[in-house]
């Protein structure tokens, strides 16, 4: 039952590995058969979703779930490769197609307009149709599109984001905000044009569109005037203030939340103070930028994700009409496009505990709990690893250039290591390392995304709805119909048969545009029928 592996790279001789128990056929057979009657023992939940938890993993692909399930395994001295995560028990999973309107390849801010805002859109846009422009603030005007996270606010939810990058970034930003560019974070970053045309920097709509409960992650420098010195690094000049404008967001929120309980906090200190049972509104910025990855963070200084998320639902779960929370792993994407893999998994491990509070502080019942992926990356699984061998080690058998490889590599970012057509010889470099890039095939300055389609995983009210293969833009419609928030409410009138007209048209441009398809529509029609008069 038990085997020595001879592995050449590893500096040991051998490698012992027991699976007595799985020598047995009815080991399988038994799991198989436990498996099967759970499945058959399923119930739908039809009910209306009271809440919706919203995971969202940036950059959480199939091939990083995979490894981060093995990873979170070998953490705890397990093979691994038979680990179950937390995502693994969510009965509905589904793909969704990524692209966006204008690449093949898309990027989190036109997916998060897809799953958010249940539109597609072109890349680098954020909460905006794909009428508008990359960077050019004029096509903004009149193609805005709305969040769930808006959706569920005017519903008399409660809503709340929770992020590992900056507040501001692509991902929570598409929650509240419209911008031609994902890169306008603050108005410095804004070309002078885009001021003049009447366009405004994401951090600014933060306190200007949605009312939102709960807004914790990073991006503090984005928030003050140029030059303010960091509470955190006051000597650090790339923390300061970035604002051109001279507005202090930070104490413009606070004076618009007098006669409420409302907090800021920038260190875990005061965070871990907070209360949630007697707070309305919560600020958390822990850092100028992101936040750091999980493996690097102070936690004296800054919560982990699963701290934010307990903390985000405790304040939220206080009204009795729910809430929308918006959970992003968003970290996960930023140590991919560094090629770092060790980070990606961490991160990923970190996302998966997050979900578990998530779980643990809800009811199934009466909350839709979705996980799922923005876009993937370039990252491979490959090789042939023996059983429980460390995911971020190395492939006992070696290439044709006889020097041995990793289990995980890129097919293209940083890692890029070839001189003079060879490979480097990585026989006695420890790859299990934090800042161990791995080899890419191709060298970019950062690992692009990829393009294959990403995991949904639904549990809770109307779960079932997320399965199949779809459009990343029916996700938003999927959540919304579950919950009767936004313009289809038949879940909550017990119709499940279409609306004779359904639009969700904002403004009259589009209603215009409606009007003529109509109109195109009746043409053809009228064309088809003279078209059989004449044959009859």
């Amino acid at each position: 039952g038990c085997y020595q592996h001879l592995l050449l790279v590893s500096g040991l001789p051998y490698q012992t590995t027991c699976y007595i128990e799985e020598e047995n056929p009815e080991f399988w057979r038994s799991q198989a058969q436990k498996t099967l009657q759970s499945v058959l023992d399923r119930k739908l939940n039809t009910n209306v979703a009271k809440n919706i938890l919203f995971f969202l993993g940036d950059g959480m692909g199939i091939t990083t779930y995979t490894a981060a399930r093995i990873l979170k395994g070998q953490l705890q001295n397990q093979t691994g490769e038979e680990t179950v995560m937390t995502m693994d028990t969510f009965p509905n999973v589904g793909l969704a197609k990524t692209y966006s309107v204008d690449f093949q390849i898309p990027d989190s801010a036109a997916t998060a307009t897809a799953y958010l805002c249940g539109v597609k859109t072109n890349l680098n846009v954020i909460g905006v149709s794909a009428a508008a422009r990359n960077g050019v603030c004029k096509s903004q005007k009149g193609n805005e599109v709305t969040s769930i996270l808006k959706w569920a606010k005017d519903a008399g939810k409660s809503v709340g984001i929770v992020t590992t990058t900056r507040v501001q970034h692509a991902t929570p930003a598409t929650s509240y905000a419209h911008s031609a560019s994902r890169k306008w974070y603050s108005d410095a970053d804004m070309p002078d044009a885009a001021k003049r045309d009447g366009c405004t920097d994401i951090a600014s709509q933060l306190l200007k569109n949605t009312d939102i409960d709960v807004i914790i992650g990073g991006g503090r420098k984005y928030m003050t005037p140029k030059g303010t010195k960091d509470p955190e690094y006051p000597r650090d000049y790339s923390s300061r203030g970035k604002r051109k404008d001279g507005r202090n967001l930070i104490n413009e929120w606070q004076s618009m939340k007098i006669g409420k309980v409302a907090h800021y906090v920038w260190n875990k200190t005061d965070f871990d103070a907070v209360d949630p049972e007697t707070t309305d509104y919560l600020m958390a910025l822990f850092e100028p930028g992101d936040l750091r990855f999980e493996a690097e963070r102070d936690p004296n200084m800054d919560p982990s994700i699963v701290e934010t998320t307990e903390k985000a639902i405790r304040i939220l779960q206080k009204n009795p009409k729910g809430f929308f929370l918006l959970v992003e792993g968003g970290r996960i994407d930023q140590a991919h496009h560094a090629g770092r893999a060790f980070m990606a998994l961490h991160e990923t491990v970190a996302f998966d505990y997050a979900i578990a509070k998530g779980l643990e502080l809800t009811k199934e019942q009466e909350t839709l709990t979705i996980v799922m992926a923005d876009h993937s990356h370039p990252v491979t699984f490959n090789g042939y690893p023996f059983r429980g061998q460390s995911i971020l080690g190395k492939s006992p058998l070696w290439a044709t250039d006889m020097l041995p490889y990793t289990t995980l590599m890129y097919g293209n970012g940083p890692g890029h290591k070839i001189t003079n057509g060879k490979r480097p010889d990585i026989r006695n470099v420890n790859t299990k390392t934090k800042d161990y890039v791995q080899l890419s095939a191709v060298p970019t300055e950062s690992a692009t995304h990829s393009g294959e389609d990403v995991a949904v995983l639904a549990r809770g009210p109307m779960g079932h709805l997320f399965q199949g293969v779809q459009e990343q833009n029916y996700i938003a419609h999927a959540m919304a119909y579950a919950a009767c928030v936004g313009a289809d409410q038949r879940h909550c009138q017990g119709q499940t048969e279409a609306s004779v007209l359904h639009s969700t048209f904002t403004n009259d441009r589009n209603a215009a545009g409606v009007a003529r398809g109509s109109v195109a529509l009746l043409g053809s029609l009228l064309s088809v029928l003279l078209a059989l008069a004449v044959l009859v």
